[in-house]
């Protein structure tokens, strides 16, 4: 068996989190329409706990990003590498606030699916730079 190393736990518990945070925006698109259907309070229900599998995920992404930015010496890296990890970063911080401003928007169903649509595509975006960033 290969050898298992903090940079090897570090990584997995990153993308550990990027699985919760867009597996839960996900599930819940998948989930909500029928949902819908099992009355007016199921979707908000069902949100709030997928809520929290989403929120948790993002917040040991947080962690091992930090962590990630402490473990290597970003002063060594090249300008392509500072633009890659400045647009992952601002991916990440629309991602978070789409995802706050769709679960606080209590007007039409499609401004919610418009800016969840927002936070989720930021998320994909902001993981495909994260895998560019770590080869």
């Amino acid at each position: 068996m290969l050898p298992v190393t903090t940079d090897t736990v570090r990584l997995f518990l990153h993308v550990l989190g990027a699985v919760a945070w867009l597996g839960a925006q996900i599930t819940l698109a998948g989930v909500l329409p029928a949902v819908r259907r099992l009355g007016p309070d199921g979707p908000a229900v069902v949100a709030r706990r997928i809520a929290v599998v989403a929120w948790v995920g993002f917040a040991l992404l947080l962690v091992t990003g930090v962590w990630s930015l402490l473990a290597i010496d970003v002063g060594e890296r090249t300008i392509e590498y500072h633009v890659t990890l400045g647009l992952k970063l601002a991916l990440v911080a629309v991602s978070a606030g789409a995802a706050v401003v769709a679960h606080a928007v209590r007007g039409t169903r499609a401004t919610a699916v418009a800016v969840g649509a927002v936070a989720g595509g930021s998320g994909v975006a902001a993981l495909f730079l994260g895998v560019l960033l770590s080869g």
